[in-house]
C-alpha cells in the first residue's frame, strides 16, 4: 500500500507567499493560493486553511542559496521565518534549494504569452509548486509501478 502525502510548498518573499500543494500520491505538484505578507497572524489563518482543507503533514520551503551553496542573509532570514511558521502550525518544514525557480516560473508564464510584471502572484504559486515538485522528486514518493 502507497502512503499518501500531503505537503504545501511555500515559495517565502518579503510581499507575497506562493503557496503549492501535491495530490496524494506525490506526484505532481500544482500552484494553490498567493498570500499577502500582512501580519504573521494573517499568514497563519490562511496557512491553517490550506493545511485542514489538504490536511497536510509537512511544509517545504525555498532557501535561495547562493552560487557558491552558502545561505545569504536573504535564505538566513525565510530559514528563521519558516521556523516560526514550523513552530506556529506545529508542523515539520524541510528546505529545498529555490535557486531558479522564480525565473523558472517566470519564463512559464512569458511562454504562455502573459506578462510577468501583471502576473506577480501567479509567478510565486508557479515558483512554489516547482519548490514543491523538486521536494516530491527528491524523496520519491512515487509507487514503484507509477510512469517516470
Amino acid at each position: 500500500m502507497v502512503s499518501k502525502i500531503s505537503a504545501l510548498g511555500l515559495d517565502i518573499g518579503n510581499k507575497r507567499i506562493g503557496v503549492a500543494g501535491c495530490d496524494g500520491l506525490g506526484l505532481f505538484a500544482t500552484g494553490l493560493t498567493t498570500i499577502e505578507r500582512k501580519s504573521f497572524e494573517q499568514v497563519i489563518a490562511e496557512l491553517q486553511y490550506w493545511i485542514k482543507e489538504r490536511q497536510v503533514n509537512i511544509l517545504v520551503v525555498g532557501l535561495p542559496y547562493s552560487i557558491d551553496g552558502s545561505l545569504g542573509s536573504q535564505a538566513k532570514s525565510i530559514q528563521k521565518f519558516a521556523e516560526h511558521l514550523s513552530e506556529a502550525l506545529n508542523l515539520p518544514v524541510e528546505y529545498v534549494d529555490e535557486r531558479l525557480s522564480s525565473v523558472q516560473a517566470e519564463e512559464i508564464i512569458i511562454s504562455q504569452k502573459r506578462s510577468p510584471s501583471r502576473n506577480k502572484a501567479l509567478i510565486d504559486r508557479k515558483a512554489a509548486a516547482l519548490i514543491l515538485q523538486r521536494w516530491l522528486d527528491t524523496n520519491s514518493f512515487r509507487p514503484k509501478n507509477a510512469p517516470p
